[in-house]
C-alpha cells in the first residue's frame, strides 16, 4: 500500500510540474470557471430583467386611456420609451429592435367602453427576444385587464352602484400567488445554479480527456506507465488527483458564493449541497476517462466529451421537462452528472427533503464513477503499445 501511495504521489508531483510549465492549464482549471461565475451572476444581479423598452400607440388620447398608459409605465418590467403616432410606426420600431413590445389603443376606445360596445385594445411582443417578450407580455396583459376593470368601474359608478359593492362585482374572487422554493422569482437563482455547474462539468470532462491524451501527444505515456508500475489505475489516479483537488476547491467556492454571499435559497446544510457538487466532479472525470478508454485518442475523446457536455445541459431538465422528451433522451439523462446535480439541487437545496429521497441520483452518480473500471485494460494496452494518432 505504501508503494502504491508513493507512486500516486510521485505522478501527482510530476503533473504539478507540468502545470507550472503550462500556465494555460491553471487558467482552464481555476480562472475560466471563476470568470464564468462572476460573469453570469453579474449580468443577472438584479434577479430579473427590469424596465425593458416598450412603446405606446394611443390614438384615443383621452383621460381614461392616459390613465391606462400611466398604469403600464408603473409596471416593474416596463419602460415606456416612446409614444408612436400610428400602429405602423410602432411595428417598424419593434422590427428595428428599439422596443420589445408596444401597447395599441385605437380611436374611440373610451366612447365605446362607456357605451358598452366592447372596444378592443391590443398589445404586440417580439419573441425574438424570448425572455424580454414574455416578461413584457405579462405586464401588458395585466394592464389590459386593469383597463377593462377601470372602465367597468367608471360605468357602474355612473349608474349609481355604491362603492361598497363595486369590488365584489368587479373581482368576486381574489387570487393569491405563492411561488414555492424561489419565492422572489429570481432568474439568477433559477439559471446560475445549473448554468455555472454545467460549464464547470463541461470544462472538467474536456480537460481531463486532454491531460490524459497529452501523454501520447508528447510521447511520454510509457514513462508515466513505468512510474505507475505498469498499472493503469495508479497512472490515472496519480495524474488526476492534483486537478481533482482544484476542481473540488472551485465547487466549494461556487457554493459558498451562491448560498452565503448571494443568499440563494438553501433549505439544507451547505455541506450537503457541496457533497453533491463534489460527487458530480468525480462523475465528470470518470466519464472523461471512460470516453478516452473507448476511443484511445486525444482528438476523439475530447470531441466526445464536448458533445456529451453540451447535450447534458439540454437534457438535464431545467429549461424543458425531461418527461416530455423522447424516451431515448430520458435514458441518456441517466448518464448525465448535471441531470443528477439538478435533481439533488431541487430535492435538497430548494425543497429541503431528507437525503433518503435523493437516493436514485446518488446511486446513479456512484455507478458513473465506476465506469472507468471497464476501460482499465484497454487503457493499459494503450500505454504499452499505442502511439499518438493525430
Amino acid at each position: 500500500m505504501k508503494e502504491v501511495i508513493s507512486r500516486i504521489w510521485k505522478i501527482g508531483i510530476r503533473e504539478i510540474k507540468i502545470f507550472s510549465h503550462r500556465p494555460m492549464y491553471l487558467f482552464v482549471i481555476l480562472i475560466a470557471p471563476l470568470l464564468c461565475l462572476i460573469y453570469f451572476t453579474t449580468i443577472m444581479q438584479k434577479g430579473i430583467p427590469v424596465k425593458m423598452p416598450c412603446g405606446v400607440v394611443d390614438e384615443d388620447n383621452t383621460t381614461t386611456t392616459r390613465s391606462i398608459v400611466r398604469i403600464l409605465g408603473a409596471m416593474q418590467n416596463t419602460d415606456i420609451k416612446a409614444h408612436y403616432p400610428s400602429f405602423s410606426d410602432a411595428r417598424k420600431a419593434m422590427q428595428r429592435g428599439e422596443i420589445y413590445a408596444f401597447f395599441y389603443i385605437p380611436r374611440n376606445t373610451t366612447e365605446k367602453a362607456l357605451a358598452s360596445r366592447k372596444p378592443e385594445i391590443s398589445f404586440y411582443t417580439s419573441d425574438s427576444w424570448y425572455a424580454a417578450g414574455s416578461l413584457l407580455m405579462k405586464d401588458l396583459q395585466t394592464t389590459s385587464e386593469l383597463a377593462g376593470l377601470a372602465v367597468t368601474k367608471a360605468s357602474l359608478e355612473g349608474r349609481g352602484v355604491p362603492s361598497s359593492m363595486l369590488m365584489g362585482i368587479l373581482q368576486p374572487i381574489t387570487i393569491e400567488t405563492h411561488p414555492l422554493s424561489n419565492s422572489t422569482l429570481n432568474y439568477s437563482v433559477y439559471l446560475n445554479n445549473i448554468v455555472v455547474p454545467g460549464l464547470l462539468f463541461l470544462i472538467i470532462m474536456i480537460f481531463t480527456a486532454y491531460t490524459i491524451g497529452y501523454e501520447w501527444k508528447v510521447g511520454t505515456q510509457k514513462e508515466l506507465f513505468s512510474i505507475a508500475g505498469e498499472s493503469s489505475t495508479i497512472a490515472l489516479a496519480g495524474k488526476l488527483w492534483p486537478q481533482t483537488l482544484l476542481y473540488c476547491l472551485i465547487v466549494v467556492l461556487i457554493d459558498v458564493y451562491f448560498y452565503k454571499y448571494l443568499h440563494f435559497p438553501l433549505n439544507v446544510s451547505l455541506i450537503r449541497i457541496i457533497c453533491a457538487g463534489l460527487l458530480c466532479v468525480f462523475a465528470s472525470q470518470a466519464l472523461a476517462v471512460f470516453f478516452f478508454g473507448i476511443f484511445l485518442t486525444l482528438r476523439m475523446s475530447m470531441s466526445a466529451c464536448s458533445l456529451f457536455g453540451v447535450l447534458q445541459i439540454s437534457v438535464c431538465g431545467f429549461t424543458f421537462p425531461l418527461t416530455a422528451m423522447k424516451p431515448v433522451f430520458q435514458y441518456f439523462a441517466w448518464l448525465s452528472p448535471l441531470r443528477h446535480y439538478y435533481m439533488l439541487y431541487v430535492n435538497q437545496a430548494l425543497n429541503g427533503f431528507k437525503l433518503v429521497y435523493a437516493w436514485p441520483s446518488i446511486v446513479a452518480l456512484l455507478v458513473i464513477c465506476l465506469l472507468p473500471l471497464t476501460m482499465l485494460y484497454r487503457i493499459a494496452q494503450a500505454f504499452k503499445y499505442q502511439e499518438y494518432k493525430p
